[in-house]
């Protein structure tokens, strides 16, 4: 594995990530000159992506570190922190196989963070100084609470190993005590369980933020009432209008009506825009604009479900649009201002958002 050495300041760093984005976007007589203000929402933004994936090679305790260079592809994207999320649903699992998959998914990010120094943000002083240096961070969270088994404690268990997000569902439900039913899935769970309501109070309790992606749109409505705290939905797109085709036809249950969207907001919440479903920065944009149109600039944010390390199996965070060559954020950002965000906008969505958000469920947990 490539470990940085340079460890360069934040002011070094935003420098090359402007001065790149500007004469990346400058290969022709024609381009139009960077927006004087993104060097502003590129210095002031403590960038975050909602859900980023890392590969857990599952049943391999003492597999080798994956041999990609974690610090720099968070620089190249531009973000600060990425919540960092694996899915113990993503191999099958009998009977207590679920909680063993969490130990080793937890185990294998502890070596890859000692052997690339890429430390865990626990609260948002955390981000802050990793803002301010330069040094990127990940928030550790799981997609899915398959390992709970029906065991409360095991988000306290969790907790003190530095998880500080968790999304109640994924692709299959707990196979001793679900938490409430999928999106992508017929309901049968009647929205959100008991035990579904119970790890959301444990979470509000400890300082964990509740992710609701996957949860039916019961489910959620049951989950804004129960919660003392914000939560998010880490990772999804506006259903299309009438009239406009919609580009993830085999993920539509994943995407949010104005209604749904409206809700979490009105909980305080957060929905993290999908990059799926554009072609360019520019198109994404476009989606950032419906959510906020419908949500308010207060809650949204960026969501991308890709990945830092290349893998044939899931975008790349890095190459998520063909031909773009600008890094993801300052080309996001960029796009953002020519929409007509203001960098006060842009920086909210950016990441300003999420941060209110992590400080307010992290420090209410600290206190208890």
């Amino acid at each position: 594995m490539t470990i940085l050495q340079a460890n360069p300041s934040r002011r070094g760093f935003l420098t090359t990530l402007a001065a790149g984005s500007t004469l990346l976007c400058s290969h022709s007589l024609d381009a139009a000159p960077a927006d004087p203000r993104l060097a502003q929402v590129l210095s002031r933004t403590i960038a975050i992506d909602l859900h980023s994936h890392v590969g857990i090679p599952f049943g391999k305790p003492n597999a080798p570190l994956p041999h990609f260079d974690l610090p720099g592809e968070m620089k190249r994207t531009g973000f600060t922190a990425v919540i960092q999320t694996y899915e113990v649903d993503s191999v099958p699992a009998g009977p207590g196989e679920d909680y063993k998959h969490n130990l080793e998914a937890l185990g294998f990010e502890d070596r890859l963070i000692a052997a690339t120094h890429v430390k865990r943000a626990l609260t948002l002083k955390d981000l802050e100084t990793a803002h301010a240096q330069g040094q990127p961070r990940i928030i550790q969270s799981a997609e899915g609470s398959q390992f709970l088994e029906g065991r409360i404690e095991r988000v306290e268990e969790v907790y003190k190993r530095g998880l500080r997000n968790l999304q109640l569902v994924h692709e299959r439900d707990d196979q001793v005590k679900p938490l409430g039913d999928l999106y992508s899935k017929p309901a049968h769970l009647g929205g959100l369980t008991d035990f579904g309501a119970e790890v959301i109070r444990a979470c509000n309790r400890l300082g964990i933020v509740v992710d609701l992606t996957h949860l039916s749109y019961e489910g959620v409505k049951a989950a804004l009432k129960i919660s003392t705290q914000p939560m998010i939905f880490s990772h999804t797109a506006p259903l299309p209008g009438p009239g406009e085709p919609n580009k993830v036809p085999d993920l539509a249950s994943h995407l949010l009506g104005k209604d749904e969207m409206r809700d979490i907001a009105a909980g305080g919440g957060i929905i993290g825009v999908w990059s799926r479903g554009s072609d360019t920065a520019k198109e994404y944009v476009e989606l950032i604009k419906r959510v906020v149109d419908t949500a308010g600039i207060d809650h949204v944010g960026i969501g991308t479900d890709t990945d830092l390390e290349p893998r044939v199996e899931r975008t790349y965070t890095n190459a998520i649009w063909k031909g773009e060559t600008r890094s993801f954020f300052p080309a996001v950002a960029a796009e953002m201002l020519a929409a007509g965000f203001t960098p006060e906008e842009a920086s909210k969505i950016g990441g300003g958002n999420f941060c209110r958000l992590f400080g307010k469920v992290t420090g209410a947990g600290m206190h208890r």
